[in-house]
């Protein structure tokens, strides 16, 4: 699923005018609008200055954006008129103080202001524009970063709205009050998902008086003008049917019509992933097949240290040195020690080092088996999603 250019602009545009945002330009390539203090404070992500703003009670001043919606047209179109100006402005004459006719942002035929810049290092360029009153530039595409917090701004923004059809100016001078009826829209989004997928939304509507449940209940609202806003002299009936009952009811309408629909798509997609599966697993079975050496456990060679020990016949005592002087007694520690001296074979160290690698390695072979696996079955499983994207309680005549 993707987004035109021009549906991205229709969209970004829908949104900026809900939320009372002063449109300055527009073109078919891009628009220069000023944000509203609802939408700067959804856009800018700016809590600080807003916490200020409410604490002091200070003059909000909200920023500017250039929302660039064709970067290659907006970009021809600036060359043009920038074309378009050299050609109109005239040509520079230089003048004789050589400054080439440089007047550092003073109108023409006056001396340049003395700055403090000037003074050490000459004519200086003007700076770049800071504060409130800068128009900031970004691009607006399908995929940018900005139109995403647009998407999830007018989610968190229009979950849920309450609105009233207006009244026509007739009924306002009536001397009886006309009546409101209750309905509560839902738009759900179902998709169709394996390693395709498929989306479709479903705008249902629910007579909170009736229970009447219409379909496309979108194009009976597309008839009427809607407003928040209470009208005068117009009376809301009471609901019969509770919020909790009411989207159940919905909720069950939905599931009967989708029972009605042909799902030969979930069978070819678990043949799909039975087949992967097969593939899958005959692989990694011939890698887990191969012999690997047995490692013994700590427990294991100390017993076998110790039976060794035990079985080892017990040294002959040492003769006693008496031919030399000064001769000291072997202690029973310099024994015991000598008799636990075992030479090292370094090759057995190298199988036992190897036998363990081999362990690990087949271990890491299995957990990553297990992580294909389930990645495959998320990805080929067939599955229907049902999503509540927005909704609403809307009073009409």
């Amino acid at each position: 699923m993707t987004m035109s250019p021009h549906e991205v602009q229709a969209y970004v545009l829908t949104y900026l005018e809900a939320l009372d945002c002063q449109i300055m330009e527009r073109s078919p390539a891009h628009v220069t609008v000023k944000l509203s203090p609802e939408a700067d404070k959804a856009l800018t992500n700016r809590p600080y200055y807003w916490g200020f703003v409410e604490r002091t009670g200070a003059p909000a001043e909200t920023m500017s954006f250039t929302f660039i919606f064709d970067p290659d047209s907006y970009q021809q179109a600036i060359e043009a008129e920038e074309a378009k100006a050299a050609q109109a402005s005239p040509p520079v004459v230089p003048n004789p103080d050589g400054t080439n006719g440089v007047n550092n942002g003073s109108p023409q035929g006056e001396p340049p202001k003395e700055t403090i810049l000037g003074r050490y290092f000459g004519i200086t360029p003007s700076l770049p524009q800071l504060g409130p009153g800068r128009i900031l530039r970004e691009e607006v595409v399908y995929g940018s970063r900005r139109l995403q917090q647009i998407f999830g701004a007018a989610r968190e923004g229009g979950a849920f709205v309450n609105l009233f059809e207006q009244a026509a100016k007739r009924q306002l001078r009536a001397t009886a009050p006309a009546v409101y009826e209750p309905w509560l829209g839902v738009c759900f989004k179902v998709e169709f998902a394996c390693d395709l997928k498929r989306e479709e939304l479903h705008f249902l509507g629910i007579s909170l008086r009736s229970g009447e449940i219409i379909e496309k209940f979108g194009t009976k609202l597309n008839r009427r003008d809607l407003s928040p806003r209470l009208a005068e002299n117009m009376h809301v009936q009471t609901a019969k049917v509770s919020l909790f009952d009411a989207g159940a009811a919905l909720e069950s309408h939905l599931t009967n019509r989708l029972l009605e629909l042909d799902y030969s798509w979930a069978e070819k997609a678990q043949e799909r992933l039975d087949l992967e599966l097969d593939v899958l697993d005959t692989y990694y079975e011939a890698v887990l097949r191969e012999d690997t050496p047995e490692v013994e456990s700590p427990g294991n060679v100390t017993s076998d240290t110790e039976n060794a020990h035990s079985d080892r016949t017990p040294p002959a005592p040492l003769k006693k040195v008496v031919d030399i002087k000064n001769a000291k007694p072997i202690g029973a520690d310099v024994e015991l020690a000598a008799e636990a001296a075992v030479p090292i074979d370094s090759e057995t160290d190298a199988e036992e080092e190897k036998a363990k690698q081999a362990v690990i390695d087949r271990e890491a072979m299995k957990l990553q088996y297990e992580t294909r696996r389930t990645e495959m079955i998320w990805q080929y499983e067939p599955k229907v999603k049902v999503t509540a994207i927005s909704s609403g309680m809307f009073h009409l005549r």
